[in-house]
């Protein structure tokens, strides 16, 4: 990026107006008492001596928002402003649901792509010497530094999406073209915390439930980052937030603010770890205690050991399984004796893509599976596209598996059964396995057998 080009972000970080540059100078409008970081920044830009005047916040305002007479906002080949370029990919975005916007430079190109539905789909390209303008902007919508190309940055950012704010976390890394940029859409706000919401039949939702009137003891919901886990989670919370209960969590970052709640964010350069803050909230008289993530041995211990004395522990973990997740804390150093009494109940869940209810197709045929993994012919359903869905598929459905540790997997989990013991035992008492509940899905016609493939892969038998 050119020094003309820093210049302009730092004017738009803050909210200055660049009057005139020639060689030698350059003339910069500014509110009353600008912070001084504004003149370290433009003595770390350039060494040309700088003229300031003192405007009012209207005129600035106004100043601002003119159209560009002197060629001082980047503008791409269709004649529009990388600022316009930006709204609009934004509001693209937020309008298709799109969960996360890749910003990639290449060689040729600068490369957007929106997951949809948990998809990557590629947008029109751009030319690449976008790349520089377009990620200086947002560097400054997510105050991160914008002479800073050599090291990663996060940050994050409220952009006005015509019906509302919409918030977005920012990530940076450098790559071999420049620097990529990924934006998650933090909020969400069309889903409902019902647990009714959440798509659990009618058995695994009773498990669930039960599990939550427990006045202590473990809750774990598993699966790889983006299978639902915290809508799960913040469902559950929701569901317990009464009055009369004191409910904290430990998040990084709070990703659903909800009144009620006592949320406190991970700050690592503060000190302020998920260990840290799991200790001191022990001593806050909880009844519920969420961590948004079990990461290592010792958030693993102080969790189990709040669900041992009293507390409700809620908490997620990457594993593929029901079963796996024992096995893990295992790994971890938890005594096997420590998991049996904590653990109430362990969910593992995905999202499969939802057919669209407009355009899907019935496919002449059954698909006949192996009778090991599901024992009647599967309807072959097919996603068309039409303009009310993106590729055949409008949102997602979850997929469940849900393990209650019960007197029985209690005493083999104690005794140190194997994870094929502790899932045939768990298969015996009625475990619904997430491919199942996969197969179930497709049998109702909410998705394909080929989605259900895509997300958990295809079963050995």
């Amino acid at each position: 990026m050119s020094s003309h080009q820093q210049l302009l972000a730092l004017c738009n970080q803050y909210h200055a107006v660049l009057l005139a540059e020639d060689e030698q100078r350059l003339r910069i409008a500014v509110a009353p008492n600008p912070p001084a970081q504004l003149f370290e920044s433009l003595r770390f830009i350039c060494d040309k001596h700088v003229e300031v005047e003192f405007w009012s916040a209207e005129r600035l305002e106004k100043a601002r928002h003119l159209p560009p007479s002197t060629g001082t906002e980047e503008v791409h080949e269709g004649g529009a402003s990388v600022v316009t370029l930006l709204n609009e990919t934004l509001q693209k975005a937020i309008q298709l649901r799109a969960s996360d916007i890749h910003f990639e430079p290449t060689k040729e190109s600068y490369r957007i792509r929106l997951r949809i539905d948990g998809v990557l789909q590629l947008q029109p390209l751009l030319p690449a010497s976008l790349a520089a303008p377009l990620t200086a902007r947002l560097k400054v919508l997510g105050n991160l530094d914008i002479a800073e190309r050599r090291l990663p940055q996060d940050g994050q950012m409220d952009v006005d999406a015509g019906s509302g704010k919409a918030s977005f976390r920012i990530s940076t890394l450098p790559v071999r073209y420049g620097e990529k940029v990924v934006l998650r859409l933090l909020q969400q706000t069309e889903h409902p915390l019902e647990l009714s919401a959440l798509g659990m039949s009618a058995k695994d939702s009773a498990l669930f439930q039960a599990a939550l009137v427990h006045p202590q003891g473990m809750i774990l919901v598993t699966g790889p980052t983006g299978s639902g886990k915290t809508l799960t989670l913040y469902s559950a919370l929701n569901a317990l937030n009464k009055t009369g209960t004191n409910v904290c969590s430990v998040e990084d970052p709070v990703e659903i603010p909800l009144m009620g709640l006592n949320q406190t964010q991970v700050n690592i350069k503060a000190g302020l770890t998920f260990q840290n803050i799991l200790r001191a909230l022990l001593r806050q008289d909880p009844d519920v205690v969420m961590v948004g993530e079990i990461r290592d041995s010792e958030t693993a211990e102080i969790a189990i050991k709040a669900a041992q004395t009293g507390h409700l522990v809620l908490s997620t973990l990457h594993t593929n399984s029901t079963v796996e997740t024992v096995i893990r804390l295992e790994q971890m150093g938890i005594a096997r004796w420590l998991l049996a009494s904590a653990i109430q109940v362990v969910i593992a869940q995905r999202l499969v893509r939802k057919l669209c209810s407009h355009c899907k197709a019935l496919k002449a045929g059954e698909i006949t599976l192996p009778p090991q993994l599901w024992s009647n012919p599967l309807p072959d359903w097919q996603p068309v596209g039409c303009e009310r869905c993106y590729g055949g598929f409008y949102g997602r459905t979850a997929l469940f598996e849900i393990l209650p540790v019960e007197n029985t997997l209690r005493t083999a989990i104690a005794r140190g059964a194997h994870a094929a013991d502790i899932e045939a035992l768990a298969r015996e008492q009625g475990l619904v396995t997430l491919f199942e509940s996969g197969c179930q899905a497709v049998s109702q016609g909410l998705t394909t057998l080929e989605e259900v493939y895509r997300v958990l892969g295809v079963p050995h038998g």
